[in-house]
């Protein structure tokens, strides 16, 4: 299947500039064209996945960027998850990077491990602890989110349908809060919302290569969705992974499952507007996240949603096209790299003079807060829900900016 992949690559070069990686070091062999070029030796026998074709596949940040680029419709993102696997299987890491993902792996996914897991961050910051570890607590967010979702939130008047919210596990963990206000606004706009008892999707391990316990997550899910209409997903790096189950697991349930999700703001950008909206003076700059505008193609999903809010101005950072760094697990494992693409994107937020920056992915929104806070001008951090929520329920831009993360 990966030769079949590869072979609709006609080597054009048209997903160079928009490759963060090449961006960086120009460097073919960490540019789409060429890892495809490695991705071919490999299966002709000429190279095997030593540590050094291992590190270019290591270095893509699999940010889809060149899904959006591609004349000939190559699926990159099919084809770099299937290099992963066959990396994680044919590769053995040095002990430390093995120990580093493994308490990734062992963390991320589960909430309630996440959660015992900041609170320690703090003491991380000042105690000694081995360079590879550190990224771990210099990117802990310093925030706590202490909302929860009920099981059920009723719709307000006539029922649309009745949508299933995916809480996620870092979502749920770091941003409850934004899945309080998903709920919210959902049943404003006259959905039934359910919250169901839920692991994590799987997207993490996928991206990363383990394609297996990635798979077993994913079963899981589509289990405790049985009964809803449609999946709702605030969380865009794991609603493009739902969107691509039928693939992954390549059966006829999957396919159904996926037909289903919707990204919120793509929900919301398709829905006749019920509640009301009040005036939330402020300059936002809307950072798109990759798997919202490269993955699902859904460039500025949130637009439409926060074009119905009197006073509120969006404005776009330049570069919209390159990744933050963030990645799902990348601004741990490859931290300089990803630490200059956060600085690179927090210049050009900052130049756009807003109030506050907003993002619709949970990672995004930790690694350009990072950033800010690195260039001493941090700005309050917003889902995109977060202001509809705001001005549905009439919460007024002060009252909003003071209680938000930084």
């Amino acid at each position: 299947m990966i030769r079949e992949l590869t072979a609709d690559c006609v080597h054009c070069g048209f997903c160079l500039p928009t490759c963060p990686t090449y961006v960086l070091w120009r460097e073919e062999m960490d540019s789409p064209r060429g890892r495809i070029h490695l991705m071919d030796a490999r299966l002709d026998g000429t190279v095997t996945l030593n540590a050094t074709v291992t590190q270019h596949f290591d270095r893509c940040l699999g940010c889809m960027a060149c899904l959006s680029s591609c004349p000939s419709g190559v699926r990159y993102d099919r084809l770099i998850e299937a290099t992963r696997a066959a990396v994680e299987e044919e590769h053995e890491r040095p002990l430390a990077e093995r120990a580093l993902r493994g308490l990734l792996f062992r963390t991320l996914p589960y909430p309630r491990r996440m959660r015992a897991a900041l609170r320690f961050a703090p003491l991380g910051r000042v105690a000694p602890m081995p360079r590879r570890f550190r990224p771990l607590v210099e990117l802990a967010p310093r925030w706590r989110s202490r909302e929860t979702v009920p099981e059920v939130t009723p719709a307000a008047g006539p029922r649309r349908a009745r949508a299933g919210l995916l809480t996620g596990c870092v979502q749920s963990a770091v941003f409850g809060d934004v899945n309080a206000a998903t709920a919210r606004v959902l049943a404003a706009e006259g959905f039934d919302v359910v919250a169901p008892r839920q692991g994590c999707c799987g997207a993490l391990s996928v991206h990363a290569g383990r394609l297996e316990e990635g798979k077993r997550f994913a079963r899981s899910l589509i289990d405790a969705f049985e009964d809803v209409d449609l999946v709702v997903v605030n969380a865009s790096g794991c609603g493009s992974h739902l969107k691509e189950l039928g693939w992954l697991l390549d059966n006829e349930r999957a396919e159904t499952f996926s037909e289903r999700v919707r990204d919120v703001g793509e929900l919301l950008a398709e829905t006749r507007p019920r509640a009301p909206r009040h005036p939330l003076p402020l300059r936002v700059a809307l950072q798109d996240s990759c798997h919202l505008r490269h993955a699902q193609r859904l460039p500025l999903a949130s637009l439409p949603a926060l074009a119905r809010i009197p006073g509120l101005e969006v404005v776009e950072p330049a570069e919209q096209e390159l990744c933050c760094g963030s990645a799902g697990i990348y601004n741990v494992t490859q931290p300089e790299a990803a630490r200059e693409l956060g600085d690179r994107k927090a210049v050009h937020v900052l130049a756009t003079h807003a109030h506050a920056f907003a993002s619709a992915n949970p990672g995004c929104l930790v690694q350009v807060s990072q950033a800010l806070r690195r260039a001493r001008r941090p700005l309050p951090a917003l889902h995109p829900i977060e202001l509809v929520d705001a001005s549905i329920r009439n919460a007024g831009a002060q009252r909003l900016l003071a209680g938000v993360r930084r």
